[in-house]
């Protein structure tokens, strides 16, 4: 799939995905958003998938949501019956009312491949919120993040209040909220936001090293649980939802041909050859949580 918005090309075994409209700093719109929800739909089936980076053209990664529409950017609400009740007051529960960027963020939640953000620029709003809840984020010595909400008089978005406490701690994300100040890529990296920081010319180059160590050294169907249990783990209220989950994985994996494989190879000191695929070999007992519903 390759278009005006997004760029997306996949070679052996690793997705690009380049968010393109450098005139624009690539400026989010929704339409961007759900193409993006739709290449994640279509990386998630596709088993020659082992990895995913995402990226920006240009000189900036996201630069946020596109402000073109002025005033009405976030507040548009006009003929959405659904919306806005008779008494003039707003139906929180109707759809049409969800926050797009979050939209986006939970798609990226629920993927079955691991994700990295190279952020080549300037990450702004939406342009860094969506990044939270990727596996891993590096950036350029160049890139800037910006939460820039309180500045523009709305709030955090995408799913950010859920995530980027986890990743840098509740006393950073309130400064970094309050302030709305743009963050060099030192601080970044300091605070956890982001793992490395590397020249612009090489960003890409570690960017594929990382999903290369990844794509050509694990079984996908381990990646993908992997993955959920993680994520899904900041949620658990005790070890012990922990310990039923690992429990079930490591019983179903350990009886797998990967497994076998993964040993074998180990001891004859051989690249293994995994077999099972994410499309078809997901144990049965996955997913182990209901999704909540918006409401």
């Amino acid at each position: 799939m390759s278009d005006t918005l997004l760029n997306y090309q996949c070679d052996e075994g690793i997705a690009l995905i380049t968010i393109n409209r450098p005139e624009k700093l690539n400026a989010f719109t929704p339409a961007m958003a759900e193409q993006l929800i739709a290449l994640l739909d279509k990386t998630d089936a596709a088993d020659d998938v082992k990895a995913i980076i995402i990226t920006g053209a240009g000189r900036a990664f996201c630069a946020g949501a596109d402000l073109s529409a002025g005033k009405e950017t976030f507040g548009d609400i006009s003929g959405q019956s659904e919306v806005v009740k008779p008494d003039g007051s707003l139906n929180y529960s109707a759809e049409a009312i969800r926050d797009i960027g979050g939209l986006v963020s939970l798609r990226i939640y629920r993927s079955l491949k691991p994700i990295i953000a190279a952020i080549n620029g300037a990450a702004v709003g939406v342009g860094i919120t969506m990044t939270l809840p990727m596996d891993i984020r590096i950036a350029s010595s160049e890139a800037k993040a910006g939460f820039v909400f309180a500045r523009r008089a709305i709030v955090p978005e995408a799913t950010s209040t859920f995530f980027l406490p986890r990743i840098v701690g509740i006393s950073t994300a309130l400064s970094w909220c309050y302030s709305g100040k743009l963050i060099a890529a030192p601080e970044m990296h300091a605070g956890g936001l982001v793992s490395e920081v590397t020249a612009p010319e090489t960003l890409l180059s570690r960017a594929f090293e990382i999903a290369r160590e990844i794509a050509d050294n694990t079984a996908p169907v381990s990646i993908a649980l992997t993955r959920q249990m993680l994520w899904r783990g900041l949620e658990m209220s005790h070890p012990m939802e922990a310990h039923k989950i690992d429990s079930r994985a490591v019983a179903h994996r350990g009886r797998s041909g990967d497994a076998a494989e993964g040993i074998e190879s180990f001891l004859e000191k051989r690249q293994a050859e995994f077999k099972n695929k994410v499309s078809t070999d997901m144990p049965d007992f996955y997913p182990w949580w209901d999704e909540p519903k918006y409401k």
